[in-house]
C-alpha cells in the first residue's frame, strides 16, 4: 500500500467545516460494557454469587453501523429495534430473566431511544426484569441486586414442543 493512501476498505473520514477530518467515533458503551462482562468474569472466579450469572448472560449486536444490504439480510434473520443490550438467561424473584438496556456512564450517555423503551416495557410486560443501566456502577449494582434474588423454579408440567432432539448425550 502506498503511503498516504486508505486501504480499498475504508471511506475517507468526512471533513469539518473548517477542512479537517473528523475524529475516529468512540465507543463508549461497547467498553465498559466489556469491562462490565471482564468483571462479572472475575467475581465468578472469585465465588461470589453475582458470578453465577456470568454463564448466563449475553450481549444482543444490534447496534453497529452497517451497510444497507447487510442490515436488511439481519431484519429478515429476525434483529429487531430496541431488543435490550443484555439478557440474563437466569429466573429470578418471579422474573423470568432481565434485560438490560445499558448506557455508557456521564457524560457520554446516549439518550434511551424510543425502540429501547418500547422493548424493556415489553419485556416486563411478558414477566421479565426490564432495567434500564446508565454506566458501569450501576449496571454492577443491578447484577447484584439480581443475583442476590431467590431463584423462580418451575412448577407443574412441561408443554412439550417437538423439534430436534438435543438432550441425548454429548
Amino acid at each position: 500500500m502506498s503511503v498516504g493512501l486508505l486501504p480499498a476498505h475504508r471511506r475517507p473520514r468526512k471533513l469539518k467545516t473548517d477542512g479537517t477530518p473528523r475524529k475516529r467515533p468512540v465507543d463508549w458503551e461497547g467498553q465498559e460494557q466489556a469491562v462490565l462482562i471482564r468483571w462479572l468474569l472475575g467475581e465468578k472466579m472469585r465465588g461470589e454469587p453475582v458470578g453465577q450469572l456470568y454463564d448466563v448472560i449475553y450481549h444482543v449486536p444490534n447496534g453497529g453501523q452497517r451497510s444497507k444490504s447487510t442490515g436488511a439480510a439481519m431484519k429478515r434473520q429476525g434483529v429487531k429495534s430496541g431488543v435490550s443490550d443484555l439478557v440474563v438467561m437466569d429466573a429470578r424473584g418471579g422474573w423470568f430473566g432481565l434485560y438490560m438496556e445499558f448506557k455508557a456512564s456521564p457524560p457520554h450517555t446516549a439518550a434511551l431511544a424510543d425502540s429501547q423503551h418500547d422493548w424493556l416495557a415489553l419485556a416486563e410486560e411478558r414477566g421479565y426484569c426490564a432495567v434500564l443501566a446508565v454506566g458501569l456502577e450501576e449496571a454492577k449494582r443491578v447484577l447484584n441486586d439480581y443475583a442476590l434474588l431467590t431463584p423462580t423454579y418451575r412448577h407443574g408440567m412441561k408443554a412439550n414442543i417437538m423439534g430436534t432432539e438435543w438432550r441425548k448425550g454429548k
